[in-house]
């Protein structure tokens, strides 16, 4: 959205009006979403499969998450699967402020090989691939 703002003056007379100015603003939308988290214990925590999972996910579909380690968070998903996603790298910076932000593309998703997971306290991690989870049997 563009807005054009003009300078309004009193002028007596138009010789004495001021030169016309002209402002521009632009306004972007930006969206970043909080998402809740949790530490899972060892002894409490459900045994998973993984399986082959999507490339991107909805955003407004992630009801929480929970942190598995340094490199996994896993996504509690509405109406769907868990999903799991695997970072590039080690991220020990997620669990310091007991959440974390994503940022979704232009889209409404997140993908993997494209976003990141940033940290309440500054940091990023790119996130590699989401896996599917199903509980072992």
């Amino acid at each position: 959205m563009v807005l054009v703002a003009l300078g309004l003056a009193q002028a007596t007379t138009p010789a004495a009006a001021p030169p016309l100015q002209l402002a521009q603003v632009i306004i972007r939308e930006r969206i970043i979403v909080r998402v809740p988290t949790r530490v899972i214990p060892e002894r409490r925590a459900t045994q998973w499969k993984e399986k082959s999972g999507p490339k991107c996910i909805p955003l407004p579909s992630i009801a929480g998450a929970a942190l598995i380690d340094d490199s996994t968070v896993d996504f509690i998903v509405r109406g769907g699967p868990r999903l799991r996603a695997q970072l590039e790298s080690s991220c020990p910076a997620l669990d310091y402020y007991n959440g974390f932000y994503l940022k979704p593309g232009e889209d409404g998703m997140i993908c993997a090989d494209r976003d990141a997971i940033h940290a309440r306290s500054g940091g990023e991690c790119q996130i590699e691939r989401f896996r599917r989870l199903v509980p072992k049997r």
